[in-house]
């Protein structure tokens, strides 16, 4: 028997549909839809149109409204297809709406609602396809449809790489436009038989005692990786001015994403999740303190690839891990997981608001939460670490 990660091994076309579905929509809600205004925020601020401290608040509106959307998911498992439609044109149009925006409190409710719409196609869409792909017996090709988010962000990271020189306005209708393309798309490709509940993402109750160490750790991933995930070419913009040399680094996070998801896919699915989870926490820790010792682009670089290259990974062990522990009712368990991911991430531009701009320190607030996050992060993977070798295999 060949191996079913290959290609041409796919059983059908119900499969190919299904992988391609869940790409394409991870592409426009992750790597469009939440994380667009990563490399366009040194542009919006060499444009004038947000300073360094708006951009905080912009994204942490942006991660509220994915808890809010994190946490009412559940309830959208009917009319699968109806829905999906829809969060994934709210996308499209609170990414272009950007473009007509001029106040700080408009933007920041435009990213709070693209938050809301981003965490219901995620749900979704990954229910939907995981479902499809494990009906048609070919359950292990789920972890592509994560590849998505990597390309999502490297198209976004290379719309704003090259068009650089526009307007930051005119890059996000731009992205918007691209987020409605692959909207299409996917409305035409998901199958007339999608409408129904999905048993992944229905309600339900159960016991999660016992489980406050993974769901620390998982806040943790929330809180570390995205503090690079947000403020990343900001700090490269600081080093050059140029977005055809300080726009690369969102780029490399993207490709880094896509290539590390695609690697663990093919090559470690036998490995076990706390393991491979401890691995891409201490790398991501690694990543995290580059931009502490030194913020020259060479670093930022290598932080954007070593990031990028674990936060899919991460996030595809954690909440594997989650189903593997409870397999009978994972929902309130993946609930708590993903709040306290959430949390995470709004922990982090938070923290960074709190610091004051100072000229001779301009990026002061994110040395010091880069510098937590290195710490945070390396704890935690040295206890999946350890938690996983008295674990039976």
């Amino acid at each position: 028997m060949r191996d079913p990660n290959e290609l041409d091994d796919w059983p059908s076309v119900a499969a190919r549909s299904a992988l391609s579905v869940g790409i394409v929509a991870l592409a426009v809600a992750i790597g469009i839809g939440r994380f667009a205004f990563t490399p366009l925020l040194p542009l919006m601020i060499r444009d004038r149109m947000v300073d360094a401290s708006t951009g905080a608040e912009w994204a942490a509106a942006n991660y509220i409204g994915y808890l809010v959307g994190a946490l009412t998911a559940a309830r959208m498992n009917r009319l699968m297809k109806r829905n999906l439609s829809f969060a994934l044109g709210g996308v499209a149009v609170s990414t272009a709406a950007v473009a007509f925006i001029h106040t700080s409190l408009g933007g920041a409710a435009l990213r709070f609602v693209a938050g809301i719409f981003s965490a219901w196609v995620l749900v979704l869409a990954s229910s939907l396809c995981l479902a499809t792909l494990a009906h048609e017996g070919v359950s292990k090709l789920g972890a592509w449809i994560y590849t998505g988010v990597g390309v999502g962000i490297t198209l976004a990271g290379v719309l704003a790489w090259l068009g650089g020189a526009q307007s930051a306005w005119l890059l996000w209708l731009e992205l918007g436009a691209l987020a409605a393309i692959g909207a299409v798309y996917v409305v035409k490709a998901i199958p007339h038989t999608s409408d129904g509940p999905a048993a992944s993402v229905s309600g339900g109750s159960g016991p999660v005692r016992g489980y406050t160490g993974l769901i620390i750790c998982y806040g943790t991933f929330g809180f570390g990786y995205i503090v690079p995930a947000t403020f990343l070419p900001a700090l490269a913009h600081a080093q050059v001015k140029n977005p055809l040399v300080f726009g690369l680094t969102w780029p490399v996070f993207g490709i880094a994403a896509a290539v590390s998801v695609a690697i663990v896919a093919r090559l470690l699915s036998a490995v076990p999740r706390r393991r491979v989870w401890a691995m891409a926490q201490g790398l991501m820790a690694l990543g995290t303190a580059l931009p502490v010792f030194t913020q020259r682009l060479g670093s930022l670089t290598s932080s954007a690839m070593l990031v990028g290259g674990t936060f899919m990974v991460t996030t595809m062990a954690g909440l594997q891990l989650a189903r593997e522990s409870v397999p009978a009712n994972p929902t309130p368990l993946l609930a708590r997981m993903t709040a306290a991911f959430a949390a995470g991430q709004i922990a982090g531009p938070v923290l960074v608001r709190l610091f004051p701009v100072q000229p001779a320190q301009p990026w002061g607030g994110l040395t010091f939460a880069s510098a937590l996050a290195t710490v945070l992060l390396a704890g935690t993977g040295i206890w999946l670490w350890r938690l996983d070798l008295h674990q039976p295999h």
